[in-house]
């Protein structure tokens, strides 16, 4: 046991604070997509959001009162229930939500036997060492992935080491119906490969549950055994082909990359990947002009490269121009920056990349906790500071909870990393004004530092290497009906497209109800509901708002509130902006850490997140709506795979 419960017993909220809570009515954000996102995605057994707020505040103030009773540091019983009030009421009014791992995973009884990896968003493995391990970074990465992070990874192993052909042994490797088993099984087939040694006459998944059959500790249902046999059966196949060669760039992209299919095809909750390679290398920068191979795996990540500051950006921009890869990722600004408006100090100089939408700075096998705040549903900065406590406390909190990798714990519990976030800037910054925001953004990350030097001490661990981020923010804000992240909404009118398997009973309601339905291009079994929306009190749309203009404001943010990173997908219109690329990358490398570009049109993904309509269309899709009626569905394992406006949803 990770979190001794047992021992020590659980933190409650009393019924009688909770029951009015009960019976009061949700203001989602977008009103039935809010709620089928809830349901779809965070709610676990059929939980109302109340109860889902319940769940996390419980779990959050276990985790304190086991830390503090283990360790002999002080206790106040009434103080902790008084806070855990005031953070309970400030998460069901959707003043700060956790990220998507923790609305699922936070106070269930996988966390605390099983670890704080589900807890975290993301994570970073680098493949520098493959010629002394080389499955390890692989196995790594399906087994964050199969417990919900979304990692980025390099291609610094590309040239270190040889594919052999490996022995054919009788034997039958029995694969064990878990996580531990189905990572065996791959570090059992890449070994083979990598040092000539025995790789087994068949595989025998026997032992793994029937698909449908109920996941009762990390929730969800079993995907049965087809996407672990297709798995090694591609890497067999992609092995084979290699034997005798050097292991390159898109050997390593495309093992991650079959491995993250394996993932989404199991139904489990899982982010999209990071490839990060070298803007030297042409075969890794055109990984995805092949249309076959991006069908098949090639999609499951973002690929970007490391960029310099000087470098000519004009080779990698014409590419990006094309279908907005590769992304940029300057190392070395964010190795040496906090907040970009402070002096360098080194302090992250181990660091060796970043996370699937490039907002965390992160050391090899690092993962990473971030929480979102909302700095527009705040009456007043002091209302938003207050918040903002609560909002620390809780990614403060998930450092203390172990994962399973001891080599994770080890950089984990040195570094402390975390990431406050802000989503719905555009909402605050229209209420605002940018100067004000911005001079919230400075007292509130002052407050942070503040707050972790408080913590720290009470806590008895290290003071956080970096503190506050700006993340894409995904579908949790479309729980509060919040614009994403640092991005503008999308259209006056638009859809709106969410993923649900076949047979949730939410895709039968949807359908009954007269929302649009269509067949995923990627992934069998599930479908795809259509969700017309009307942006309300909006004053400009993306469309309408310069390319230049958006990575301003990332760059503004970098400055006066991100001390890790700042995810930023400009999307820009490729005749009229494409252009700029090379003149604005070169503008701003000094003053951003990452940032990833999207043409409007013709970008290759089928079915984006978004997709803009006109007025008479949405009156036409909403005039044959009916209200949602049936069963409350119970949780799906599921997870969209775009960002806002690029190819991955971390949420």
């Amino acid at each position: 046991m990770i979190v001794d419960v047992d021992r020590y017993g659980t933190f409650r909220l009393p019924q009688d604070f909770l029951h009015p809570y009960a019976n009061r009515p949700v203001r989602w954000g977008f009103g039935t997509l809010s709620w089928v996102t809830f349901k779809r995605t965070y709610s676990r057994n059929g939980e109302d959001w109340w109860e889902t707020c319940r769940r996390v505040i419980e779990g959050m103030w276990t985790v304190l009162r086991i830390r503090c009773m283990e360790r002999n540091l002080h206790w106040n019983e009434k103080r902790a229930l008084a806070s855990a009030k005031s953070a309970f009421d400030r998460m069901w009014r959707f003043q700060w939500t956790p990220p998507g791992r923790g609305l699922w995973a936070m106070g269930t009884r996988f966390m605390y036997e099983r670890g704080g990896a589900a807890l975290n968003n993301c994570g970073f493995v680098s493949t520098r060492d493959i010629a002394s391990d080389f499955s390890a970074p692989f196995v790594w990465m399906l087994q964050m992935s199969m417990l919900g992070v979304g990692a980025g990874f390099d291609t610094k192993g590309s040239g270190r080491t040889t594919v052999r052909r490996p022995r054919t042994s009788r034997r039958t490797h029995a694969i064990k119906d878990s996580r531990e088993g189905w990572a065996q099984a791959l570090k059992t087939l890449l070994e083979a490969y990598h040092d000539g040694g025995d790789l087994p006459l068949e595989w025998d998944f026997s032992k793994i549950r029937a698909a449908g059959r109920p996941l009762k500790s990390f929730g969800g249902y079993a995907s049965g055994p087809g996407p672990l046999r297709e798995m090694i059966r591609s890497l067999r196949e992609l092995y084979d082909s290699y034997v005798g060669q050097a292991v390159d760039s898109r050997l390593i992209v495309d093992t991650m990359n079959i491995i993250g299919r394996c993932v989404v095809a199991g139904g489990i909750r899982r982010s999209a990947q990071l490839a990060l390679g070298s803007s030297e290398d042409m075969q890794f920068l055109k990984l995805k002009q092949d249309p076959g191979k991006v069908e098949q795996y090639r999609w499951v990540s973002n690929n970007s490269i490391f960029a310099e500051v000087g470098m000519d950006y004009i080779r990698p921009a014409a590419l990006t121009v094309h279908n907005g890869e590769p992304g940029y990722l300057w190392l070395d600004n964010a190795r040496a920056y906090g907040r970009m408006k402070d002096a360098p100090d080194h302090r992250d100089n181990p660091a060796m990349g970043s996370n699937p939408c490039v907002e965390q700075t992160l050391w090899d096998k690092e993962l990473c906790c971030l929480v979102e705040t909302y700095p527009a549903h705040h009456r007043n900065l002091e209302d938003y500071l207050q918040t903002l406590e609560f909002a620390y406390l809780y990614a403060k909190t998930v450092t203390l909870v172990p994962t399973h990798n001891p080599v994770t714990n080890a950089v984990m519990e040195r570094n402390r990393r975390i990431g406050c976030s802000m989503t719905g800037i555009v909402q605050a910054i229209n209420r605002l004004g940018k100067s004000r925001f911005f001079g919230w953004c400075d007292r509130a990350y002052e407050r942070v530092q503040h707050l972790d030097a408080e913590y720290s001490r009470w806590l008895h661990v290290p003071r956080s290497i970096k503190t506050t981020s700006v993340k894409p923010s995904g579908t949790v804000s479309l729980l509060a009906g919040a614009t994403p992240g640092v991005h503008w909404d999308h259209a006056p009118h638009y859809l709106r497209r969410i993923r649900v398997s076949e047979n949730n009973p939410l895709t039968t309601m949807c359908r009954e109800s007269g929302y649009t339905i269509e067949n995923d291009r990627y992934a069998d079994n599930t479908a795809v509901v259509l969700f017309p929306v009307r942006t309300r009190h909006m004053q400009r749309c993306k469309s309408e708002v310069p390319l230049r203009e958006k990575v301003e404001l990332a760059a503004g943010m970098q400055h006066w509130w991100s001390d890790n990173q700042v995810s930023c997908t400009a999307d820009f219109v490729p005749e009229g902006e494409g252009d700029l690329l090379p003149e604005i990358l070169t503008d701003y490398e000094r003053r951003l850490k990452g940032i990833v570009f999207l043409p409007s049109r013709r970008h290759g993904y089928a079915q984006p997140p978004y997709e803009q309509i006109t007025k008479e269309d949405y009156e036409r899709m909403v005039s044959s709506l009916q209200p949602l009626r049936g069963p409350v569905p119970h949780e799906e394992e599921f997870e969209a795979r775009f960002c806002d406006g690029g190819p991955c949803e971390p949420d």
